[in-house]
């Protein structure tokens, strides 16, 4: 997420996006329910919020995950160990080798879904928070309506 004068100070700068910004970490289950959130700087490596981000996914489901697919910014030995250490097995989901055109990859795409539900909500479409547990607040409320709102679909 692009950051704002908000949100500078706490705000990092992403290499590969050329500008300063928050991370937002997601784990989803196959249908895209929001299990764990964490917010970070742009510029902390992704492979150390694996840890939080397993331990939040257990007690949410009672420890019942046992497999997390990621991309490639969540590969190497301590993000599978860290991964290990809640009984998750961490499978990283990789570009083929010779790709040409648009490559649809396996199970990525459902965190891509997600992410695009969230666009929706303007508010986080960009960091305008000063704290980044106010940003996790916000991800957490729209997710909420979200899902609160295909559950009414549902019923009636």
């Amino acid at each position: 997420m692009q950051a704002t004068p908000t949100s500078g100070w706490r705000a990092g700068f992403d290499g590969a996006k050329r500008r300063n910004g928050s991370r937002v970490h997601l784990l989803v289950d196959t249908l895209g329910h929001l299990l764990a959130l964490h917010v970070t700087a742009a510029n902390e490596e992704e492979r150390l919020q694996v840890s939080p981000l397993c331990a939040a996914a257990q007690a949410e489901t009672d420890n019942s995950r046992e497999l997390v697919y990621a991309d490639q910014g969540y590969t190497g030995p301590r993000a599978v160990a860290a991964a290990a250490d809640h009984g998750i097995e961490l499978e990283i989901v990789k570009l083929a080798e010779a790709k040409k055109g648009f490559v649809l990859l396996p199970r990525r795409w459902v965190v891509a879904r997600t992410i695009g539900w969230a666009a929706r909500f303007r508010r986080l479409t960009r960091d305008y928070e000063g704290l980044a547990e106010t940003l996790q607040g916000l991800h957490d409320a729209a997710f909420g309506l979200l899902f609160t709102k295909r559950l009414v679909r549902l019923v009636t």
